[in-house]
């Protein structure tokens, strides 16, 4: 099992020459290409009894869009602040992410990417350092978020690659 420094590490290693916010205006075009023509079933299905499937995958980038929604508003809002980890196998059950529409996920991650994309665009670079305190992960600037946000979609894409194939 991974701890959270290894994570964070594995995540921030997928971005190395990237630019963050570009890998994150392009994720919601690439899941769509990937899962163009895939039948829904293929799409919920489980490549291993532990793994997700693609279906939950989308749940989790929606509602992980959530998540990096609220962070970087409350780093811009109460610089210093305090940003809570969660579990996101609890959020998984709870949020029956095996029975939602993966195009309802897509849909929902789509809006509120945009929502963010919107708002990177008008981020000041004092904004861009503001910082919050992750509980697993330390302490985290907007810009910093950003990068991990960007390196976690391209780990789920690759999940997803590995899914379909």
């Amino acid at each position: 099992m991974e701890t959270q420094m290894e994570y964070k590490a594995r995540i921030l290693g997928l971005m190395e020459g990237k630019d963050p916010i570009a890998v994150q205006r392009a994720t919601a075009s690439e899941i769509v290409r990937l899962i163009d023509g895939v039948p829904p079933e293929k799409l919920g299905q489980r490549p291993a009894a532990e793994k997700w499937s693609v279906a939950e995958i989308l749940a989790h980038l929606a509602e992980g869009e959530i998540t990096s929604s609220w962070r970087y508003r409350q780093m811009l809002e109460c610089d210093g602040c305090s940003l809570p980890g969660y579990d996101q196998n609890l959020w998984n059950r709870l949020g029956s992410y095996a029975s939602r529409k993966p195009e309802d996920s897509l849909a929902q991650f789509r809006l509120l990417r945009n929502a963010n994309l919107q708002m990177f665009d008008q981020l000041t670079p004092e904004e861009w350092e503001k910082h919050g305190v992750h509980t697993e992960r330390g302490r985290m600037t907007v810009r910093e978020l950003a990068v991990q946000i960007a390196g976690h979609d391209i780990n789920h894409l690759a999940q997803i690659k590995e899914i379909l194939q």
